[in-house]
């Protein structure tokens, strides 16, 4: 398909720059796949459509404070995000500005709390400018000792997506975006962006959920850079879907089993949840247990073989996730479910609202259609 069918207007006042408090207050738009109803309500009445049985999936996964920023011996302001840590400790980043810096240069960040040594210039194959780092105590100079991890999260800086706009020095809201872009269930760290429909959760959504019947299981995918980045090409057979490390336990392949076997539904939080088990999924639905990478690229057309429901927040324009969200619904009702949405005020992208796509319901191996 053409990137471009992906295409709509956001006026800029409808991107939140903080989220709702409480989390669950926050703006949900239901719409019914089989029926093609649709309703208007709050994060908080999420148990009123969901059905006992029904298996919640969450994302796990828990967002690094992967975003530094300092200054080069010469004054010059440098940032960079970490990416992934490698094997051998050395740490894949993107940097501002890539083609000033040097190799062996040493960059002074966080006001000299930690010290980047940049080793060598990387290619990431469309310009983002990725470098091999080391990032280094302050405490101990340029000399050498490789900062921790409790390091790391003390003085770096969460990776907010561009859009979400803060200053580079001291505020307020720097502190709070520690908490608030972190979920409730965030327990494995690696994440360089959170699945954001996580985010609306509070524990006591989630007691009533429990008191509803409804069952919980976890994946984990560490989230990439790639959801920063555009697509850049017309065609989408042409995009080259990065790469993102997942985990499916046992338990949870055996939850999705069991749901399958008494006919309720999985509900997928968050298009990264969905694209963990889409990614682990046989023909006939089945999840295998197991870790690896996923490149699986979900757009129109697609049968989704263990998704029943979709809980999601509203998404770029000609994003990828905007296109898993299409496969789900279809592109034309997609596409009409945020005209409605942005016509009547809710709050898009990270900390926006959220959409909540419903299937119809399972039938059990036992019931005649």
């Amino acid at each position: 398909m053409k990137v471009s069918d992906f295409d709509y207007e956001l006026p800029p006042e409808r991107i939140a720059d903080t989220p709702a408090e409480p989390r669950d207050s926050a703006r949900l738009l239901v719409h019914n796949l089989a029926r093609g109803t649709t309703e208007h309500t709050h994060v908080r009445e999420l148990p009123n459509f969901l059905a006992a049985g029904d298996l919640l999936v969450v994302n796990d996964t828990r967002v690094r404070a992967a975003r530094l920023v300092g200054a080069r011996a010469s004054g010059g302001a440098v940032e960079m995000l970490l990416v992934e840590r490698e094997d051998s400790g050395v740490w894949r980043a993107l940097v501002k500005p890539a083609a000033r810096l040097k190799p062996g240069e040493h960059v002074a960040l966080e006001g000299g709390a930690l010290v980047a040594r940049m080793l060598v210039r990387g290619s990431d194959g469309d310009g983002h400018g990725e470098w091999r780092v080391e990032i280094l105590s302050g405490a101990a100079g340029a000399g050498g000792v490789r900062a921790s991890d409790i390091e790391l999260e003390r003085h770096g800086r969460m990776p907010l997506p561009p859009y979400i706009r803060r200053p580079r020095g001291d505020d307020p809201r720097r502190e709070l975006d520690r908490a608030s872009y972190q979920t409730l269930f965030a327990r494995e760290l690696g994440a360089v962006a959170a699945p954001t429909a996580g985010l609306h959760f509070t524990p006591e959504l989630v007691a009533r959920l429990a008191a509803r019947g409804v069952e919980r299981a976890s994946v984990t995918l560490h989230v990439g850079e790639g959801t920063f980045r555009s697509v850049e090409v017309d065609d989408t057979d042409e995009h080259p879907m990065h790469s993102e490390r997942y985990d499916l336990p046992a338990s949870t392949a055996d939850a999705i089993t069991a749901a399958r076997a008494r006919g309720s539904r999985v509900v997928a939080v968050g298009t990264t949840s969905a694209r963990t088990l889409e990614s682990t999924a046989s023909g006939a639905g089945r999840v295998t247990a197991g870790s690896g990478s996923t490149r699986l690229f979900i757009v129109p057309p697609y049968r989704f073989r263990v998704v029943d429901v979709l809980l999601t927040n509203f998404h770029l324009p000609r994003s990828t996730l905007l296109m898993l969200v299409s496969a789900f619904a279809g592109r034309e009702r997609t596409l009409e479910l945020y005209r409605e949405a942005i016509a009547r005020g809710y709050r898009f992208y990270s900390y926006g609202d959220a959409l909540l796509l419903v299937g119809a319901p399972r039938q059990s191996p036992g019931s005649s259609s």
